[in-house]
């Protein structure tokens, strides 16, 4: 089932004709307003970091874009409102929002004011009797409700730690609010699509061969995630895998521990900073971080990663590479080309997501490090992860720019597969003994 079929499938479940939606992730919601506009009352699309304008055509206006006013969130916002100038915009001042920025958190007070204000005014004077179940589960998605008046869904975050929690008591006071989660939505669907792909798992592989733990290692995941490449260890380790995962964000660790439920108690599953880790020095045969150190303390969590390893333990890092060019299978004018191989540039301060890498982990003290730069090559267009790479290009691009992309994207598809391939940079080393 795509996306747009759950929620339809999810509200009839409820009981709800129609409603009004909030999300980070606007390709969870793009099929629906584009096939079921009539179901949405309101939308808002709080700080997303990659928006296609083009599914929200028939919904502007009734959507609201909440923006920071510098960095990814601001430039997307921008040039969507440019082509769909019938919604509405606001913007926080002194705000940088990525993607794994705890926004809500950060500005609470501002960010419920403008959605109560918002989605009070498009909500229908008749809407839909509240749902009576405080909890449950339908087509994949699970979903927890509080509050009383016109439905309100929330989708989740993309990597927001607190997700919607610090407003959720404002707004309950004015909707019947209706969490969304599950492993089809939000940036566990990414996660979770992104390590199915082939050449993510041999990645991975290769990943694991060089820390080389044993059966009976103690290996720490940090960063860890919806958990995808913890099952895939565990699997590979067997019954006496002993992986401990850590992770800043409540919401995923909820979602990792309930999709690792089957494996017992070879995961273990902690609230923990890359930056601080909960645990003693010397402690672990093996660490690893995939796709943590761009948005954080990069020198700090190294120290860190080295600070708990035993002496010969081995440390694996992989970032995104956002100084090499992505790769699309398609026949692109030059200037659409142009943008299309420019990566998001997605990394916060102290961040690493270049070949920086290599020297950071020679500085902080690892040796026999080996370097295994990687190509990692998506072929679902349908995927959440390819969505969320090609939402980047589109919300970059003109009405004909666009035209022009749908139009190599379909000769492409039907010469053969569509591809899409990005890079990464990895590397494994050795605590000195």
């Amino acid at each position: 089932m795509q996306t747009a079929e759950r929620l339809d499938a999810l509200m009839q479940h409820l009981g709800l004709a129609s409603a009004c939606f909030a999300t980070q992730v606007a390709s969870d919601i793009a099929g629906f307003a584009a096939q079921r506009p009539e179901r949405i009352d309101g939308l808002v699309l709080c700080v997303p970091t990659r928006l296609d304008p083009a599914p929200f055509e028939q919904v502007a206006p009734r959507l609201l874009m909440i923006a920071g006013d510098a960095g990814l969130s601001a430039e997307t916002t921008g040039r969507a409102h440019a082509r769909l100038p019938a919604a509405r915009r606001h913007v926080l001042d002194r705000c940088d929002a990525a993607a794994w920025s705890d926004v809500v958190a950060d500005r609470t007070a501002a960010i419920a004011a403008a959605m109560i204000q918002f989605l009070t005014a498009a909500s229908r004077p008749n809407a839909s009797p509240a749902p009576t179940a405080s909890t449950g589960a339908h087509a994949g998605l699970t979903y927890r409700i509080e509050g009383r008046g016109p439905p309100l869904i929330l989708l989740p975050f993309f990597l927001a730690p607190s997700q919607w929690e610090p407003a959720l008591p404002e707004l309950a006071r004015h909707f019947t609010v209706i969490r969304l989660g599950g492993a089809h939505i939000g940036g566990v669907a990414a996660l979770e699509d992104r390590a199915r792909a082939p050449s993510w798992q041999a990645m991975f592989r290769t990943l694991v061969d060089l820390m080389a733990p044993q059966p009976a290692s103690r290996v720490l995941d940090v960063g860890s995630g919806s958990g995808a490449l913890d099952r895939q260890l565990a699997a590979r380790l067997g019954p006496t895998a002993r992986i401990d995962a850590v992770d800043v964000n409540p919401f995923l660790l909820g979602e990792a521990a309930d999709l690792a439920a089957e494996l017992g108690g070879r995961i273990r599953f902690a609230p923990g900073s890359a930056t601080a880790l909960p645990f003693a020095a010397d402690t672990f045969d093996c660490v690893f971080s995939v796709t943590v150190l761009e948005e954080c303390d990069a020198d700090q969590a190294l120290a860190e990663m080295l600070r708990v390893a035993r002496p010969g333990g081995r440390i694996a890092v992989v970032v995104r590479a956002i100084d090499l060019p992505q790769w699309w299978n398609l026949k692109l004018p030059a200037a659409i080309k142009a943008k299309a191989e420019r990566p998001p540039q997605s990394v916060g301060p102290g961040g690493v997501a270049d070949a920086g890498l290599y020297a950071r982990m020679r500085r902080a003290g690892l040796v026999d490090i080996v370097g295994f730069p990687t190509l990692v090559t998506l072929d679902d267009p349908d995927g959440p992860i390819w969505r969320y790479r090609e939402d980047h290009v589109l919300s970059q691009l003109s009405p004909d720019e666009t035209a022009a992309w749908h139009a190599a994207r379909a000769a492409a598809n039907a010469e053969g597969p569509l591809l899409q391939a990005h890079a990464l940079h990895c590397a494994a080393g050795t605590k000195p003994g």
